[in-house]
């Protein structure tokens, strides 16, 4: 063999392993092997990052839940003991309102009591300071009944200031007359029980205070005035004590020849 035939077999030895290189599967590459070897290194660790993440993520959501149920129970305890305390203060208030009652109730049963023990009313006091017209009332009528016509006149009169519109005004002013009367202030008295007639036209004490009136007229002497009130009871409110009485003190005016 010559040595050109050796050199055209060894360049066609050459280039047929050089097709042969050519030809391998990529796959086979040591240094393809080698970038998807590290590639799934890579996305393995970004898979534990993004687990990792998800933890801690999880965790802060876990931390703040938490926290939100710690906040939530304090706020309902803040509100359980807010309640509780407006209770108590409506409570101590309750109770503090009962005692002044109490002690004004006292404090004007007292005041009442010692009226009717035998002391004094000044001018404009009501014999129950603070009471209701009721208890003013019966408490200006007792002291009529023991007798003490100048705190009872006292009494009414004040009554009668307080409590113009109360259902009991016409008898207050009807007893108030009565204590002027039976203390012979028979002019004071007969100005009263007029009043009855001309402020308190319903009255039942009507036939009463014309027969009183008749009364303070005859002790007046004023014939004239006794004999026209006396007469008009008895022809007004002919079925009454009033009439009756009226009639007797006429006789007696008759008898008498006045």
């Amino acid at each position: 063999m010559t040595r050109s035939s050796k050199t055209l077999l060894l360049v066609a030895a050459l280039t047929a392993l050089g097709g042969c290189e050519l030809l391998q599967p990529p796959g086979e590459d040591p240094v393809l092997a080698k970038l998807e070897e590290l590639d799934r290194r890579m996305q393995a660790i970004e898979r534990v990052v993004q687990n990792q993440s998800l933890v801690n993520l999880t965790q802060q959501v876990n931390s703040l839940e938490r926290s939100d149920a710690e906040v939530q129970g304090r706020i309902e305890e803040l509100e359980h003991n807010s309640g509780t305390t407006a209770d108590r203060q409506r409570q101590l208030y309750a109770d503090l309102d009962a005692r002044i009652q109490e002690l004004e109730t006292a404090v004007q049963a007292n005041n009442a009591r010692g009226v009717m023990d035998g002391g004094s009313l000044s001018p404009g006091q009501l014999p129950v300071p603070g009471g209701s017209d009721r208890d003013n009332y019966q408490a200006a009528f007792e002291l009529l009944k023991e007798q003490r016509y100048e705190p009872a006149a006292m009494a009414f009169h004040q009554f009668l200031v307080t409590f113009p519109d109360s259902e009991l005004a016409d008898n207050a002013q009807y007893w108030l007359a009565e204590s002027h009367y039976v203390t012979q202030m028979f002019e004071e008295a007969l100005g009263e029980f007029g009043v009855v007639i001309s402020r308190y036209p319903q009255s039942r004490k009507i036939p009463d205070a014309l027969l009183k009136m008749g009364y303070c007229s005859y002790e007046l002497e004023d014939w004239a005035a006794a004999r026209e009130a006396l007469t008009r009871v008895q022809e007004d409110y002919s079925d009454t004590t009033a009439a009756r009485l009226a009639g007797q003190r006429l006789a007696r005016m008759e008898e008498e020849g006045v």
